[in-house]
């Protein structure tokens, strides 16, 4: 116990003072950016030794770790693509550290498999994941990853003879790709690590069995850290996509014949308003919130004289459209409101055909949609249930079943609620609470709690196996629908973006106040958890109020929004 009670290491405060946008601001840490520093690799020794004093002695620990690792080791499925009749996927075995690539031919057929990264001799720690297969279904790219790494190196897949082809792209980050229709080459955008140019953005066309030296430079954005180039395409045309990141985002886009050898035109340019394209055969469809902040669907027409026509497909409605694909000749599109997801399917004229039928206690999502199939994969999970992938056929409105993730865990046990709790501006905001039934009907459980709040995403039910394992412990899990997501549509995520980001903050806390003020938990019992943009949260909330909590994991975070874009690239 007095290892428990001891201080914490000595953590040196010498303070760096800027002034930015007439903001005096102190940086009483910056010696830790050092990261390879004597002074810095103690500390971090210092600090993950006092950690394991503390750690090492919770009682229980080996169980928790047994049972982790039964719910974590199980068969998983993701990121899908579909050709034709050919289906490819990745597919981790129990008892793999990873993935691997396989394909099925046909919905029936047997999984093949194609890629096992165990096989390439370099670690447990490298990760491939399929990205793009040529309009045949004979080629397949794929991206390979050591350690976790943003970067990763692109190999291409010749699937009859499992043979890797020499047309690879080196280590970098890839923007763009498409097969040509004949499958003899493709077109990229790819930002190369060691590049001698990093910041020349340009599309080039490569042919198989040619050196990467002799592609062809088919467009070019200029030179600049803050260009992004993409690009979409189909069987006729290219479009390149090029974002500039300036005071503001601004994007330029340009549509070109598959085939064409002249000077590429833009069909818009510095535009600030959002606009999602899919390629339809003979048609452009794009989701925009011009003129529309909850977003509509439009059919762009284009004239020869370059100028363009807005065609209404499907208006914007009350409900945020948070997320749309195209089957076949049907356009699919996700709503949330009030709190509970609506996806509705169109034909191309608009007109409403079908709704998928979908409870409040579910997610679904597309995860796959093709324009030449009328068949869907969908991957749907709840709270208590963990991710399930079907087959939807939208001519017949039939699902059948493709694979489900099997966890040794009783989701039938635990249910959820919904409450409502008022914000420190007076809005309520509401929460889910989720745990066994006779848990939710007493006070004082101790309670964990995460939420995102940033970028438009909604709060939404999800299986996770880290909730899993303190439900079984008798625990609560909450998860408040801060402002920052799209729950209640743009006006919602925008009361916490930018000037208003303290909002999303203050939304958190007083989430934990309820939670305390009602007796719903009790001091001491109520700990915070995220990742990413919610790992930002949770260490503002730390660091605002550590008084409300007894535990907080802030995980892949970026906690210096005014540096951190100094230590890595998105």
């Amino acid at each position: 116990m007095s290892q428990l009670m001891a201080r914490p290491p000595f953590s040196a405060v010498e303070p760096v003072t800027e002034v930015m946008h007439g903001v005096s601001i102190a940086d009483p840490y910056r010696w830790l950016e050092k990261q390879n520093s004597p002074q810095t690799r103690a500390w971090i020794e210092n600090q993950n030794r006092y950690a394991r004093t503390y750690l090492d002695e919770i009682p229980g620990r080996e169980r928790i770790r047994d049972r982790v690792r039964e719910l974590v080791d199980v068969e998983s499925f993701d990121s899908f693509l579909t050709s034709g009749t050919r289906y490819f996927f990745r597919r981790r075995l129990r008892g793999r550290e990873q993935p691997s690539i396989y394909f099925r031919e046909g919905p029936d057929g047997q999984d093949e498999l194609l890629i096992d990264p165990a096989l390439r001799g370099t670690g447990t720690f490298t990760a491939v994941k399929p990205l793009s297969v040529s309009p045949s279904g004979k080629l397949l790219l794929y991206e390979v990853k050591e350690g976790g790494e943003r970067t990763g190196t692109c190999e291409l897949l010749e699937i009859e003879t499992r043979k890797r082809l020499s047309d690879g792209l080196p280590r970098g980050y890839l923007r763009g790709f498409a097969f040509t229709p004949n499958d003899t080459g493709f077109f990229y955008s790819h930002e190369a690590v060691d590049s001698k140019r990093p910041f020349y953005r340009a599309i080039y066309e490569h042919l198989l069995g040619t050196s990467v030296d002799q592609d062809r430079e088919i467009f070019c954005a200029g030179e600049g850290a803050r260009i992004r180039l993409c690009l979409l395409a189909d069987n006729t045309r290219l479009v390149f996509v090029v974002y500039r990141f300036l005071e503001k985002k601004l994007t330029d886009i340009y549509v070109t014949p598959l085939e064409g050898t002249g000077t590429t035109k833009p069909v818009f340019r510095e535009i600030e308003y959002g606009l999602s394209l899919r390629l339809l055969r003979d048609k452009i469809l794009a989701l925009t919130d011009r003129d529309a902040p909850n977003r509509r669907i439009v059919e762009i027409c284009l004239k020869p004289n370059g100028e363009q026509d807005w065609v209404e497909i499907i208006r914007e409605s009350d409900a945020r459209i948070t997320s749309w694909a195209v089957a076949g000749d049907s356009i699919l599109v996700s709503y949330m409101e009030q709190m509970i997801q609506h996806t509705l399917v169109f034909d191309l004229c608009g007109n409403k055909t079908a709704e998928f039928p979908l409870t409040g206690g579910e997610t679904v999502r597309i995860i796959c949609a093709s324009t030449e199939s009328d068949e869907l994969l969908l991957e749907s999970e709840s709270f208590a249930d963990p991710i399930c992938i079907s087959r939807y056929s939208l001519k017949r409105q039939t699902s059948a079943l493709w694979a489900r993730r099997t966890i040794p865990f009783n989701g039938s046990d635990y249910t959820h609620s919904r409450v409502l709790y008022a914000a420190k501006d007076g809005t309520s905001v509401p929460m889910f609470l989720v745990g066994r039934r006779e848990t939710l009907e007493k006070n004082g459980n101790p309670t964990i709690m995460t939420s995102y709040g940033g970028y438009g995403l909604s709060m939404t039910p999800q299986f996770s196996t880290f909730v899993a394992c303190f439900l079984e412990r008798g625990c609560v899990f909450a998860l408040p629908n801060i402002r920052g997501g799209s729950e209640f549509g743009e006006q919602w995520r925008n009361a916490a973006r930018r000037r208003n980001r303290q909002t999303a903050y203050d939304d958190f806390l007083s989430a934990a106040e309820w939670l305390l003020a009602t007796g719903r938990t009790a001091p001491g019992k109520l700990a915070i958890f995220g990742g990413s943009n919610s790992g930002l949260l949770v260490g503002a909330a730390m660091t605002k109020r550590p008084d409300l909590f007894r535990a907080v994991l802030c995980l892949v975070h970026l906690l210096d929004m005014l540096r951190y874009h100094l230590f890595d690239k998105a």
